[in-house]
């Protein structure tokens, strides 16, 4: 071997290395290779490294009401492929506008209560794009950001450059420091969630919108655990709170509560004229397919007209915390219909997420760190509507003889 070969950096190593380093801390992710069953939402067919079957009820999934498997999704979808084709062709500005595209963004602005909605690909990319380009085009802008604000708004927020300031999660005095801190003259723009998924806790909307208000800055309010699920047509908690008017703009997911895949923004007119004009990750992506965008169309307006799913679901995650937290396993407070549960140590979780599908065909990933702080570890469970109360007396069951074969802490665990 020649000196310069000797010297070459090690790639292969280094990857190796990364990976390693995963697996000594516990948390190294194994994907469980599961196949949805159309229309026996929310079981599903898992197939084992050696080639068998088993049927799971998944427990995890962010499809909270089922609506990736509701005939009139699917339908929309099939209809839409019949008429279309299969892709979108690239992108909105090359290969021009589906009409179902078209009709999405004027039901979601509308839904929200704004002039005007802007799809793409993901709620990530929505997230990152608009946070980012919101920076170029209110130059000096200052962003104020929840501690526990989602990945894909801290990369948009990173990526834009600008000043950027961490508040305490939830803490809107010290929110109003930052801001009076502030120079009064500059753009400033709060950015934060309504459901925080890891804890379920909700946000302030109203006492955030009036410090905006007060401090003169925009509202940025990531909806994507929310909407579909809280208000009287199931636009989110601002409009359950009855704020829609104070959020400046709003981002939402298609892929969760609506079921299908993709992402929104939605504001006045000009700000998504802007934000569409200047965003690379909307200008340079190729749309959504034809059949995305008229599946997501069916479920949201099929979701606007049925509030009974919302009740549904309410009543399913209230009772799930209900019956573990009777069987003492330390169910993490949690006002919305997040249910997670307190486990604290990496290798503990995935051994109790492994033996839960191994054992008793219950599906729940492990939930670690980077996702959540370590020593937070935990089981996060989404019910749904279809979760019916022998699938709870089955789960509950399982946590019990798992806590106890596992030897974890039964103790409540402090907010």
């Amino acid at each position: 071997m020649s000196e310069r070969s000797a010297a070459l950096f090690d790639y292969k190593s280094a990857f190796q290395n990364s990976v390693d380093q995963v697996r000594s801390e516990g948390r190294y992710r194994v994907f469980a290779d599961l196949k949805r069953v159309r229309g026996q939402f929310p079981k599903a067919v898992r197939r084992r490294a050696d080639g068998s079957e088993q049927e799971v009820v998944v427990w995890c999934s962010n499809d909270y009401l089922g609506m990736g498997q509701h005939p009139a999704v699917i339908e929309a979808m099939q209809v839409e492929v019949g008429e279309t084709g299969a892709g979108a062709g690239g992108t909105r500005n090359i290969s021009g506008t589906t009409r179902s595209a078209v009709d999405l963004e004027a039901e979601l602005a509308s839904w929200h209560q704004k002039e005007a909605a802007l799809l793409f690909t993901s709620g990530y990319v929505a997230n990152e794009a608009t946070l980012s380009t919101l920076q170029k085009i209110l130059p000096g802008l200052i962003i104020f950001s929840d501690a526990l604000n989602h990945a894909s708004m801290i990369a948009g927020i990173r990526n834009g450059g600008g000043e950027r300031h961490i508040f305490r999660h939830n803490d809107l005095e010290h929110l109003e420091e930052l801001l009076a801190a502030a120079p009064a003259d500059a753009p400033k723009l709060i950015a934060f969630e309504s459901v925080y998924s890891m804890d379920g806790d909700i946000a302030d909307l109203a006492g955030t919108i009036a410090l905006a208000r007060k401090y003169g800055a925009l509202t940025y309010l990531d909806e994507v655990h929310a909407v579909g699920l809280y208000g009287a047509t199931g636009a989110g908690v601002a409009e359950r709170d009855g704020v829609l008017g104070g959020i400046d703009i709003v981002e939402c997911t298609l892929g969760k509560a609506i079921g299908v895949m993709g992402g929104y923004i939605a504001a006045d007119a000009v700000i998504v004229d802007a934000v569409r004009s200047w965003a690379s990750g909307f200008i340079f992506t190729t749309s959504l397919p034809p059949a995305l965008t008229a599946g997501a169309l069916a479920s949201v307006r099929h979701l606007k007209a049925h509030p009974e799913l919302r009740a549904a679901h309410q009543e399913r995650a209230a009772t799930l915390k209900r019956r573990l937290a009777e069987a003492g396993i330390p169910v993490l407070p949690s006002v919305s219909h997040i249910v997670p549960v307190h486990v604290g140590n990496p290798v503990h979780c995935k051994l109790i997420s492994d033996m839960l599908l191994e054992d008793f065909g219950i599906y729940v990933q492990p939930i670690n760190y980077p996702t959540v702080p370590k020593g937070t570890e935990r089981l996060r469970f989404t019910p749904s509507p279809d979760h019916d109360d022998g699938m709870i007396d089955k789960l509950v069951d399982a946590m019990d003889k798992l806590w106890s074969h596992c030897n974890v802490a039964r103790r409540p665990v402090a907010a």
